[in-house]
């Protein structure tokens, strides 16, 4: 840096002596002063509107490990110790090196900077709890989730760990009222667990378990089978599935709704409703067109891989008159 400023001031210092010459002769004082005066401003606005953070070596080249990245951004911290998403940045990144102490006190600064914002306040207290040695959520910790509440109450990280740390703290019933509501925004199968978890805590709290949902009505009937020409020769490992996927056409890649089978299950029926929706906010019964494939995974994973086995798409209008049938065949 030091080289820099030496050679921007001479630089400074030849153009002024060209641009001044004329009035030199005539009047060395208002020259000299005319010069100071040029370069002190010009020091001034680059102090002001520069950039000179930029010819410190540690900075001018991009990090190339998580260590290195974590250093220029506490470099740029110290500079601007006022950035809270620069502290949760830091944060993550400590959570990242395993570094629970560290993510702690930098989620801490993150939440004071950023009181209302809820995903940071979530961190802060998540961060906290991974810092002690039991993973306890603390009274600190406890009042960061509130506040995550407060500013947001349809925050779900920030009520899942608000039921956890009160049944910690031994309020099941309080625990099972809080984790309540997520009962309505999560999808099926999130659900279904976290019924078991709320039940577990109205036990302890000495409370009934909560009343069975109703059965969601049957939208759709499809029936699945295999090629004979491709159940000859097919061989898959056990872990293979079936997965019945019904898509909004043109729409999101996720599905409108989804179940899994057995490879052995071959041929079934299955019958779908909103509880097969894996998206709260988008449920079959909300559809008027849909598109259905049956798909076989050797692996058992939904995630679609490049041999996996496939029955042609078939488009529908909803309500049908009768089962769709899919049947799944070899490639072309």
């Amino acid at each position: 840096m030091a080289a820099f400023i030496a050679i921007a001031a001479l630089l400074c210092l030849l153009v002024l002596a060209v641009l001044l010459r004329p009035l030199w002769r005539e009047a060395r004082g208002v020259a000299v002063g005319v010069g100071i005066l040029t370069l002190l401003s010009t020091a001034l606005l680059y102090r002001l509107e520069g950039t000179p953070q930029a010819l410190d070596p540690a900075v001018r080249h991009a990090p190339q490990t998580l260590e290195e990245a974590v250093a220029q951004l506490k470099t740029a911290l110290a500079r601007d110790p006022q950035q809270a998403d620069g502290w949760a940045l830091l944060g993550q990144a400590y959570l990242r090196m395993d570094n629970p102490a560290g993510a702690r006190d930098a989620f801490a600064k993150a939440a004071r900077l950023a009181p209302g914002n809820a995903d940071i306040l979530v961190e802060a207290a998540q961060s906290r709890a991974l810092a002690d040695a039991g993973h306890a959520f603390d009274a600190q910790a406890l009042a960061l989730l509130n506040a995550a509440l407060a500013s947001n109450p349809d925050h779900q990280r920030a009520r899942w760990f608000l039921g956890v740390a009160q049944r910690q703290a031994g309020n099941n019933a309080e625990a099972a009222a809080t984790w309540a509501p997520l009962l309505a925004q999560v999808d099926a199968p999130t659900a279904a667990s976290l019924r078991k978890e709320i039940n577990a805590a109205r036990a302890q709290a000495n409370l009934p378990p909560l009343p069975e949902p109703a059965k969601q009505p049957t939208l759709l009937t499809v029936t699945v089978t295999l090629d004979p020409a491709l159940a000859a020769r097919i061989r898959l490992q056990p872990e293979a599935s079936v997965f019945v996927i019904v898509h909004q056409p043109g729409g999101m890649p996720m599905p409108v709704a989804a179940q899994k089978h057995a490879l052995s299950d071959l041929p079934f029926t299955a019958e779908l409703s909103d509880a097969d929706s894996p998206m709260p906010t988008l449920k079959l019964s909300q559809m008027r067109e849909i598109e259905l494939v049956a798909r076989v995974s050797a692996s058992g994973s939904a995630e679609r891989q490049a041999d996996d086995l496939e029955s042609k798409p078939v488009r529908v209008t909803l309500p049908t008159k009768g089962p769709v049938a899919l049947v799944i065949a070899p490639g072309p």
